[in-house]
């Protein structure tokens, strides 16, 4: 084991106790936590956490959700979407408050990961809830006061269902930032942007050329995932520029 691998496995073996210090509203389905952790050994744009809630007769359920915020932040933040039929994720979103207390363990990941020491061109591709960890990347360009260059591309149902809506208009007025939504369902009225699935028309339109050699982070679900990364590397990227992270049903 390297240790490069051993700094980023060795935080994830430790369980530590987590203080909610906010739980923000993000769409009808979906929350921010806020969390406090104590020990916490900092994170990298893009990595996740283990989240585990042990019931009042002992039985356990733990899932892995994406670290949303900066590594420049005194918090970490955790966006949970709601599952109907699942375990953990209804009751983060429908139940947890504020001074209730989590485990988590982590930070976990290395491979999708990004540094602004790494420089740009970004493009940032996320299909519904897998914006969170490439949102923790554009919060980190902001923070550190980076010029890299960054496109992002995210698709989502409806404008009710997009994830920091606010915030990827705020970005999107920034130097150097380029926010694009696709609806796949219901557009907003007087909407004149796209309206589809991803696509490798899309794609052809949103991208940097293959030349410019940008690095390429894609999160979403497994189907999204898969089809985009195929699509880009068609289209001439190379596939050691193309990252992914992926989520498909787990139980929620």
């Amino acid at each position: 084991m390297s240790s490069a691998t051993a700094a980023t496995d060795a935080p994830r073996a430790a369980w530590r106790v987590a203080d909610v210090r906010a739980v923000v509203p993000e769409t009808p389905t979906a929350v921010t936590l806020l969390l406090e952790v104590p020990g916490w050994p900092g994170h990298r744009a893009g990595q996740h956490v283990d989240v585990r809630l042990t019931a009042e007769d002992g039985y356990q359920a733990q899932r892995s959700y994406s670290i949303a915020s900066a590594p420049e932040d005194t918090h970490i933040a955790v966006t949970v979407e709601r599952l109907d039929d699942g375990e953990v994720s209804p009751y983060l979103v429908d139940e947890v408050r504020m001074g209730d207390q989590v485990e988590v363990r982590g930070p976990i990941g290395g491979w999708f990961t990004w540094n602004v020491w790494q420089g740009g061109p970004l493009l940032l591709v996320a299909g519904g809830s897998g914006l969170a960890p490439l949102m923790a990347m554009v919060r980190h360009r902001r923070h550190a006061g980076s010029d890299a260059e960054i496109r992002v591309l995210v698709s989502a149902k409806t404008h009710e269902d997009l994830l920091y809506a606010a915030e990827l208009d705020s970005a999107d007025a920034e130097e150097g930032v380029d926010v694009i939504r696709t609806y796949t369902r219901h557009a907003p009225d007087g909407w004149n942007g796209f309206a589809r699935r991803v696509d490798r028309a899309m794609l052809e339109e949103v991208a940097w050329p293959p030349d410019a050699r940008p690095r390429i982070f894609i999160c979403g679900p497994t189907g999204f995932v898969e089809a985009v990364a195929n699509d880009l590397v068609a289209l001439g990227h190379a596939p050691d520029r193309v990252r992914t992270e992926r989520f498909g049903a787990t139980g929620g």
